[in-house]
């Protein structure tokens, strides 16, 4: 089964994900923004508010949110989430709970094209149409949503995982070597990222002439959080050499789909700066998804077996606790939030 495939199990899992306990009310909106290029732009966007959320979940990722709600506060620091190739908005609910729930505006695009529902961009397109995204959604919450008085300029982080983790680096000013990737799939024809149509899209080829400004870096991004990043291969020291601002790079010791080797530990060496970074161990790519609802497991046990099962030695729950304060704590750092 095609990595795409895989991923595109992030609805069904999601739906049934088990969720952690919370106290303080967060808001959620949903919304379909203009692309002028494209069908409009689902995105999700949690906040702080002061309407008290229901007891019982009424969100289809099993999250008690004060639906429409007014988002509440000042100077509130802001984050975009980039999901996985195959993912949608709320593939990283639970980290984007955590944020809203200590002051920060959060807001998630499904990539049109390149979600659960659609995966029919070739790499060409949506290599390029996912940073695009990103400056979009914070186009509309800066400039068009209705809380946007309550966000703080000067405060806003990117957080991608997999694809998205390419797509927090290229928003944050990398430019992917085009021949370096050509490269690395011709002598690894078999590495997961590889076979998702990179070498059968004729259009890659024309990446390479990209003048650097259309890649779609946003210099309003100040911090990054890159958990295994897809297409690695891709981001050497010259690709990566205008990642200037603090990076939390996260990589899982038995992924699989984006091994560490080729695509994390180059994006590690190769960034100016020194990132701050986390292996985690007997954790394989799905790692970074929140703990699955046991129910799954009769539902859907090919889906439970993907992207569910971890090594007996990984505790998902309690990593994912771990994981979002980690990711936390490197925001309020990184964009100075007291």
């Amino acid at each position: 089964m095609k990595f795409a495939s895989l991923l595109s199990i992030y609805l069904s899992a999601l739906c049934l994900f088990s969720q952690l306990s919370f106290a303080s009310a967060v808001g959620f909106q949903l919304y379909k923004i203009s692309d002028p290029d494209d069908q409009p732009l689902e995105i999700g966007i949690w906040y702080p508010t002061d309407t008290t959320a229901p007891e019982e979940a009424n969100t289809p990722f099993r999250q008690a949110l004060a639906i429409d709600s007014q988002p509440v506060g000042t100077n509130l620091p802001l984050v975009v989430m980039s999901h996985g190739y195959g993912g949608w908005m709320a593939g990283h609910a639970d980290t984007a709970l955590t944020l809203a729930k200590a002051g920060y505006v959060v807001v998630s695009p499904t990539h049109t094209g390149n979600n659960y529902e659609d995966e029919s961009y070739p790499p060409s397109r949506w290599m390029r149409d996912r940073p695009r995204h990103i400056s979009l959604t914070l186009d509309y919450i800066l400039k068009n949503w209705k809380g946007k008085e309550s966000v703080g300029l000067g405060k806003i982080g990117i957080f991608g995982f997999s694809a998205g983790g390419y797509t927090a680096l290229v928003s944050s000013g990398a430019i992917p070597d085009i021949k370096a990737m050509h490269t690395h799939c011709a002598n690894t024809p078999e590495e997961l990222a590889c076979t998702l149509g990179l070498k059968e899209d004729p259009a890659i080829a024309k990446l390479v002439t990209s003048p650097a400004e259309s890649w779609g870096h946003d210099p309003r991004i100040s911090a990054a959080v890159v958990v295994a990043p897809g297409l690695g291969f891709a981001f050497n020291k010259q690709a990566l050499k205008q990642v200037t601002i603090p990076v939390q790079l996260w990589a899982a010791a038995e992924d699989k789909n984006v091994p560490y080797k080729s695509n994390t530990a180059i994006v590690r060496r190769s960034l100016p700066l020194e990132p701050e970074y986390h292996q985690i161990e007997n954790a394989g790519h799905f790692a970074f998804l929140p703990p699955c609802n046991p129910r799954l497991k009769e539902i859907n046990p090919r889906i439970w077996n993907m992207v569910c099962v971890d090594n007996i030695a990984f505790d998902r729950a309690e990593f994912h606790l771990r994981f979002n304060q980690e990711v936390l704590d490197f925001f309020n750092k990184s964009l100075s939030v007291q």
